[in-house]
């Protein structure tokens, strides 16, 4: 069996398998339990073949491990499978279309993540969640105290200057219960914010003994945290031909909606990882705040282009810019030039 190609579609107990050889014919369609199909993928399929699964969930996993067996591994985005699905959707018509979409010239992969880029995207997003728990407890103590007549001014920081104030002033109304639910709910928060910060300084001290990372510092915008999740997702760069193809995954340039020779380009696409396309636009953002001052080659250009744009279109073009200087500094292993920096 001169097996080439092979798709296929993981799951959590059952997978199945479609694989082809050099001449496109289907030669296996198989399957598996969890436990069995990688046995059988060393059996039937020789080495330095394809093997392709969408990038889902345990998809790097399994991809390092068909990686160390000596395979050629390749993730493809969910969305650029779904239209060779030939039939109704079931688990073997999806290994056949990972298969035909493996073999097609301009098809984009996705860069297979080693562990210690799992654990700092890992780190990321469990900050993340604990920041929208820690806004969530916080509304929630406004809206509750709120009905005794307590208003806090903006900020997480009034609000925890304002907790013990209230727990102490015994004549604002509040009962001895709620008094005792409240202070239980500052508890909370304390707790949300100490994990924060155990988290964020964890963090800071990858940023600082990675590489990569401390080389995308020198980059204007870019703190710790962001150079932490741009080293993550970019790798050695590799997996990106060029910064315009990095910065467009982010979804930080114009969707198109173009017809008959007529160019139509509306907002960006928003596409991608959304958390680092924050980070990137609020980076942006500090930088376009305080190039008032300064007299650099970047700062003029992110100036100029706020006097001829809407500021927030200056905005994201600095986010464009920052992205496609960091797949730039990444790729190609150099330092940050100021004077590469300004050119347009």
């Amino acid at each position: 069996m001169n097996i080439s190609r092979v798709g296929v579609d993981i799951a959590k107990s059952v997978f199945h398998v479609h694989g082809v050889d050099r001449h496109e014919q289907p030669q296996w369609r198989g399957k598996y339990t969890r436990a069995k199909w990688l046995d059988a993928v060393c059996r039937r399929v020789p080495q330095g073949a394809i093997i392709g699964m969408e990038a889902c969930a345990t998809a790097h996993y399994w991809a390092r491990q068909l990686q160390a067996r000596g395979y050629q591994v390749k993730l493809v985005a969910a969305q650029f499978v779904k239209p060779y699905v030939k039939t109704n959707k079931n688990d073997r018509a999806d290994a056949e279309a990972i298969c035909e979409a493996l073999g097609r010239p301009t098809m984009r992969f996705v860069a297979i993540k080693s562990v210690e880029q799992q654990d700092a995207q890992a780190t990321h997003r469990i900050r993340e969640e604990l920041i929208s728990q820690r806004t969530a407890k916080a509304n929630q103590i406004r809206g509750l105290v709120g009905e005794y007549g307590l208003i806090a001014p903006t900020g997480i920081q009034q609000l925890r200057r304002a907790l013990p104030l209230w727990l102490e002033d015994a004549s604002n109304g509040l009962s001895d219960h709620f008094r005792r639910l409240l202070a239980e709910l500052a508890n909370d928060l304390r707790y949300l914010d100490d994990r924060v910060e155990q988290l964020t300084t964890a963090i800071e001290k990858h940023a600082n003994t990675d590489p990569v990372a401390r080389r995308l510092m020198t980059l204007r915008g870019i703190g710790p945290i962001t150079a932490s999740a741009l080293a993550g997702v970019l790798g050695d760069g590799t997996i990106y031909q060029r910064g315009r193809d990095f910065a467009a995954s982010l979804g930080l340039t114009p969707r198109q909606h173009s017809t008959g020779g007529r160019e139509r380009l509306l907002g960006i696409s928003k596409r991608g990882n959304g958390y680092l396309r924050k980070l990137l636009v609020h980076g942006a953002r500090s930088v376009l705040r305080y190039a008032v001052t300064q007299e650099d080659g970047l700062s003029q250009w992110i100036k100029r282009l706020a006097m001829r744009k809407h500021r927030n279109v200056a905005i994201v073009a600095l986010a464009n810019k920052t992205a496609r200087m960091a797949w730039a500094i990444t790729r190609h292993q150099v330092p940050y030039d100021p004077e590469l920096a300004a050119a347009t």
